[in-house]
């Protein structure tokens, strides 16, 4: 590898490779980036104690199978190779980490540390992870990151039973107050029930987009960090305990364009919360929201809609504030949809639709209840028939909402909830396997 120049392949022979301490440090160009993978992708197994650890610029990872470990108690794939030493416009691509785990499911260890920056993880599977510790987790600097975390199958994770059990974190408290700029897109998420935060975003700037989650024990959290955008996700939580949507905390999000349908959590783990805050919160704390936007989503058939004022410890006493609530469609069944837990929380409801229950927070502006007449369309999904009252009922200006859940445009008068009726191309929908992770690894449970 010491002798790679732009351009060059290295390539590992097909078969089982053990204890093998891989450091892949070169400099590619963008034109020609320097190449590691397998002789047949999927056919180079690393076992034991192995790990991949890489810096420099433009290299490309792909082809391997970290399998069945157990791994050595460090890091499994990282983006540098020294403290010192970090990787920059890189990238993993068509990769696997399954069931690599140590002795003990105390031992902490992360399976992929993302350092550096601009760099890229996609089209890969991770899956069976039982230890302490993030599947990914992408470690925030002074600058921001830029990294790409895209199509990607994060397979099943089971429950960890404490904290440390996340399968995305972008940042840490720390460094909570900085930008990373990380785009996580276009992954399936499914049955990643390792705890309550599948994502955990402790970070600002980042933007979550297009991905679904399938049966999963938690909620993307919006745990540290400000300006972060949540956009055009699939949330089914399929009827299973525990499965959530969004929480947020913090400042100037934006939860917009996203679908929410049959999830069972509540509490923090309801389809939407918004927490208290704590006075004077240390980085480690809760900060209050203020200004966030959650516009243009459907709910269907969750067990708890929307929480308001959730505090995790006596002393979050700053509630919600400045939020405003609009052109979303609420289904429900029997289920109110505010569950109160802060009064003096500064809510503005405008342009929404409930149908099947009562508000739960009095007489409230801003929502009309009258039936949206949604269908199940043959995607598995509630859309809008024709005529429903939704088309063309969107009320403020939103004007930089430009598409809807599907990637359609949003053309005119724009209609409330997550779908738009249009004739354009779908660009987005709720991901399956086969959309997602390595083309070499068919049939993953």
């Amino acid at each position: 590898m010491q002798s790679a120049r732009p351009g060059d392949n290295i390539i590992l022979r097909d078969g089982t490779w053990r204890d093998a301490d891989l450091v892949f440090e070169a400099n590619g160009t963008a034109e020609q980036p320097i190449t590691l993978g397998a002789q047949t992708p999927g056919k180079v197994i690393l076992t034991g104690k192995s790990r991949l650890r890489l810096s420099g610029q433009h290299l490309v990872v792909e082809g391997l199978w970290f399998k069945d470990g157990p791994a050595g108690g460090e890091d499994v794939i990282e983006f540098r190779t020294h403290s010192s030493r970090l990787a920059s416009h890189c990238r993993v691509t068509q990769c696997a980490i399954t069931d690599f785990n140590p002795a003990t499911a105390r031992t902490e260890t992360k399976w992929v540390s993302l350092y550096g920056v601009s760099n890229r993880v996609d089209h890969c599977y991770f899956a069976g992870k039982q230890n302490a510790g993030t599947t990914l987790v992408v470690w925030v600097g002074d600058q921001p990151n830029h990294h790409r975390i895209d199509h990607n199958h994060f397979g099943p994770r089971p429950r960890l039973g404490q904290n440390g059990g996340e399968t995305i974190r972008v940042g840490d408290s720390a460094r909570s107050m900085q930008n990373s700029r990380t785009l996580v897109e276009h992954n399936l998420f499914d049955r990643c029930n390792g705890e309550a935060e599948i994502v955990s975003n402790k970070s600002c700037e980042n933007i979550y987009r297009a991905n679904t989650f399938l049966a999963c024990e938690g909620t993307l959290t919006l745990r540290h960090g400000n300006r972060c955008v949540v956009e055009g996700n699939f949330f089914l939580g399929a009827g299973q305990r525990n499965t959530g949507g969004v929480r947020v905390i913090g400042e100037d999000h934006r939860v917009i364009n996203n679908y929410f349908a049959d999830s069972r959590g509540k509490g923090s783990r309801a389809a939407l919360c918004f927490m208290n805050g704590v006075p004077s919160s240390p980085l480690n704390k809760y900060f209050q929201v203020k200004n966030a936007l959650v516009a243009f989503n459907t709910f269907v058939g969750c067990a708890e809609n929307v929480v308001v004022g959730l505090a995790d410890e006596r002393t979050a006493t700053l509630p919600p504030t400045g939020v405003v609530i609009a052109n979303n469609v609420f289904v429900t069944d029997g289920v109110p949809l505010v569950k109160q837990l802060e009064v003096k929380a500064a809510l503005r409801w405008q342009g929404n639709f409930l149908h099947g229950a009562e508000t739960g927070a009095g007489s409230t502006p801003g929502m009309r209840r009258d039936d949206p007449r949604l269908a199940l369309s043959a995607d598995g999904l509630w859309r809008p028939l024709q005529g429903s009252p939704v088309i063309g009922a969107a009320e403020g200006d939103l004007d930089d909402v430009r598409e809807d859940m599907d990637g359609q445009p949003r053309i005119g008068r724009k209609d409330a909830g997550s779908d738009q009726r249009s004739d354009a191309p779908v660009k987005n929908r709720p991901l399956t396997a086969k959309d997602t992770g390595p083309a070499w690894l068919p049939g993953r449970n």
